[in-house]
């Protein structure tokens, strides 16, 4: 596999920083807002997210807007037996009813796994809007989804492999794109 490296520690910061102001902007301040990250990676960004709007907006407390969202048991892939444990879903106390609920995880590929935190969301209850926060949008949707929040469009072949690394995991922040090494040269320098 050949790989390389698209988004440093510090451009992942910018990146965060940049979607926490949009996500201001869209919802015309905090008021009401709930982040909800989906494990395993888009946990650690929900609260990266919380705590820059904290920043941006005194007076918030990152705990009260920011969540997780299992998606485990609403994956449509069960049967093929690649499942990983469930992890708790975190609701902040305010709950999600009636708030702007803003999703948020690492990379958005095919779709499936916002489709699945659609229906998880569904069960817990009826926000007044959802949003979705993506650090990588990679393309190749199977499902009529878009991010409403994008830190970096990183076009893509079917057979690259894009891998978000963050400190609160992995001990350091990091997005890189592998290909197979049989790949032709000009698929690797998406």
């Amino acid at each position: 596999m050949r790989t390389r490296t698209v988004l440093d520690a510090s451009e992942i910061s910018r990146a965060v920083t940049r979607i926490a102001h949009e996500i201001l902007e869209a919802n015309k301040g905090a008021e009401g807002l709930v982040l909800l990250g989906i494990p395993t990676r888009g946990a650690p960004l929900a609260a990266r997210l919380a705590a820059r709007i904290a920043q941006i907006e005194p007076g918030i407390d990152p705990a009260e807007i920011c969540g997780a969202l299992d998606i485990t048991m609403y994956r449509d892939d069960l049967r093929s037996g690649r499942l990983r444990a469930a992890e708790p879903t975190t609701i902040p106390g305010s709950g999600i009813d009636g708030r702007t609920v803003v999703l948020v995880d690492d990379v958005l590929f095919s779709g499936r796994s916002v489709r699945a935190a659609l229906d998880a969301l569904s069960d817990i209850g009826r926000p007044a809007a959802v949003r979705l926060a993506v650090l990588v949008d990679r393309g190749h949707r199977a499902l009529p989804i878009r991010a409403d929040h994008v830190g970096k469009n990183l076009p893509t072949a079917v057979s690259e492999r894009v891998s978000v690394r963050v400190s609160e995991i992995d001990g350091e922040d990091a997005v890189t794109i592998s290909a197979p090494t049989d790949a032709p040269a000009a698929e690797v320098e998406a």
